[in-house]
């Protein structure tokens, strides 16, 4: 039970999604109904920052997990809790479906809810020993070749051990919440998404023998652009923010020092999202 009153919500909407205008406007109608001050911002672009009072108790996230990673960008220094509602199918992240939102916010105004802390990454890029670049996020970064089909060099060291000199199609740095999107798509593994943990997996690697790696969070990952390179290399985190990369670029990754705070869903656990997502058995009624 959490007892903490609260006095202002703000919802983040994804204007892009036809059913977030009038659902962002009875949410926002039923909490002030409350005695509670609520305000909506409507995003469209990725890069707009949201305008986030001092004093915001809970952000309620409409979208899919594009919106709550833009949210938790955002929100990561604020600590304060996003409740997801999923305009669409179930994502890995948006536990929460729209017939659940009133029920859902209740739990929180009412303090019985509970928080899921996930991990977050954060980049740092040096350049002839200048930091040029810093961003967080709450899925991963990808280093990747900017052309199509190209494969790019890197070296990448874990703490001060060098681990090998890697040519491949990219480099995936993943928490793991990250663990079920491109990371998964490139065949690494599934972690539970509440590990202290960071996952490093090679997309298409030149070399079979280099397979995803799990390391302590604690790590601190440095990958070093080669030279020589027969095409652009290009940062991106959380497939957001992009960041063109020169050879001899140095990407230090490690956790951030703050937590996205989720509400989860009281319907499903992360096990059945899973399930549900992944078709596990042929379906729950096979299980």
């Amino acid at each position: 039970m959490n007892s903490k009153q609260v006095h202002r919500v703000l919802i983040v909407a994804n204007w892009g999604k036809e059913e977030a205008h009038s659902l962002s406007a009875t949410i926002c109608s039923y909490i002030e109904e409350k005695g509670i001050k609520c305000a909506v911002w409507r995003t469209t672009v990725e890069q707009d920052k949201p305008i986030i009072a001092a004093d915001t108790d809970l952000v309620i996230c409409l979208g899919g997990d594009g919106t709550v990673l833009y949210c938790a960008r955002y929100l990561q220094p604020l600590g304060v809790p996003i409740l997801a509602i999923n305009l669409g199918t179930f994502g890995y992240i948006t536990e929460i479906s729209v017939d659940e939102w009133q029920e859902a916010v209740d739990r929180f105004l009412e303090g019985s809810y509970t928080l899921s802390r996930r991990l977050m990454i954060r980049v740092g890029v040096y350049r002839k020993g200048e930091r040029v670049f810093t961003a967080h996020g709450l899925n991963e970064i990808v280093v990747s070749s900017s052309g199509i089909s190209k494969v790019i060099g890197m070296s990448l060291k874990v703490g001060e051990t060098h681990a090998g000199y890697f040519r491949a199609d990219g480099m995936i740095i993943a928490t793991p919440t990250g663990s079920t999107a491109y990371s998964l798509a490139a065949g690494g593994p599934i972690l539970d998404a509440e590990l202290s943990t960071l996952l490093i997996t090679p997309i298409c690697p030149f070399t079979l023998s280099n397979r995803p790696l799990v390391l302590n969070a604690d790590s601190l990952i440095t990958l070093t652009i080669a030279p020589n390179q027969r095409t652009g290399v290009v940062l991106s985190v959380d497939g957001q923010q992009n960041f063109a990369l020169q050879e001899g670029d140095e990407l230090i990754v490690e956790k951030s020092r703050s937590k996205t705070l989720l509400v989860t869903s009281e319907q499903r656990n992360y096990i059945e999202v899973l399930r549900e997502k992944l078709n596990w058995a042929g379906g729950a009624e096979h299980a």
